[in-house]
This record gives C-alpha cells, sequence and structure tokens, in this order.
C-alpha cells in the first residue's frame, strides 16, 4: 500500500470518531504521522503512525493488518505500540523498546498527546490524568527531557 491509500483507510477506518476534545480522531492520526516525518521517520514509520490506533480502536482489525499489503515492520510497528487489554504500563513499553522503529511513532503519538493546547480544552481533572500517564510512559520509554 502507498501511504496515501494507508492515509485513507486510517481515515475511513476512523471516521465518525472524536477525540476526548470532541475533535475529528483524523486530526491526531495525521499529526502523529507528520510528527513522526518531522522526526526523520521512514515510509513505513509514517504508514505506522497513520495506523498507530487502528487494532487497539477497533477500527481495523487484528486480521486486516496482517492480511494488508504492508510491510512486515510496519505491521510490527503497529502491533507493538497497540495497547492490550490489562497490559500494564511497564511490559508495554518493553514491548515498543524492542520493536525496531516503534519507539519513534510512540514518542510522536505521546508529544501530540500532550501538547498543551490539545490538553487546555479538557476539564482539569482529565488533564491531570493525561499529563501524569503520558510523563509516565514517557519516562517508562527514556524520553525524559526531550
Amino acid at each position: 500500500m502507498t501511504l496515501a491509500e494507508v492515509e485513507a483507510v486510517a481515515r475511513a477506518a476512523h471516521g465518525g470518531q472524536t477525540d476526548k476534545a470532541g475533535r475529528p480522531y483524523a486530526e491526531h492520526l495525521q499529526a502523529v504521522a507528520e510528527g513522526v516525518r518531522a522526526r526523520a521517520g521512514d515510509e513505513e514509520q509514517i504508514a505506522a503512525a497513520w495506523l498507530h490506533d487502528a487494532v487497539e480502536d477497533d477500527a481495523l482489525s487484528a486480521r486486516w493488518l496482517e492480511e494488508a499489503a504492508l510491510s512486515r515492520r510496519t505491521k510490527d510497528i503497529v502491533l507493538a505500540v497497540t495497547k492490550r487489554a490489562g497490559e500494564p504500563p511497564e511490559a508495554y513499553a518493553a514491548r515498543i523498546l524492542a520493536t525496531p522503529g516503534a519507539l519513534l511513532v510512540k514518542e510522536a503519538d505521546l508529544a501530540h498527546n500532550a501538547d498543551p493546547a490539545r490538553l487546555a480544552v479538557l476539564d482539569e481533572a482529565t488533564r491531570t490524568r493525561l499529563t501524569e500517564k503520558y510523563a509516565g510512559m514517557r519516562a517508562l520509554l527514556g524520553l525524559v527531557g526531550d
């Protein structure tokens, strides 16, 4: 699949979804893809950025991902950044760190999620909870101070 095709699939799969602030979810996907590109990520990582929440959010199935015309590396990155029910954050971070290319995608995801402008529209309790959650994950991934 080309990057344009991956983007189209991701936008369609998340169509109608909104983020916690009520914005179209595709805006988050685009921001993460752009964040990966800005961090000198390659096309496989950019494709994974577009798809990074697809399996986790049940927008696309794991079977779809496995059968998609994508590189093994792109699939592995998507699976690495897909949270699993009941999984401790330490195990999630370890999987990301063990998967070549996944850290850059997760870094771009966390950067957009923790964007102060994006968090500012949330209520204080949610903003505080998410800020702590994202900081904790950055620490587990060794991204503190970046």
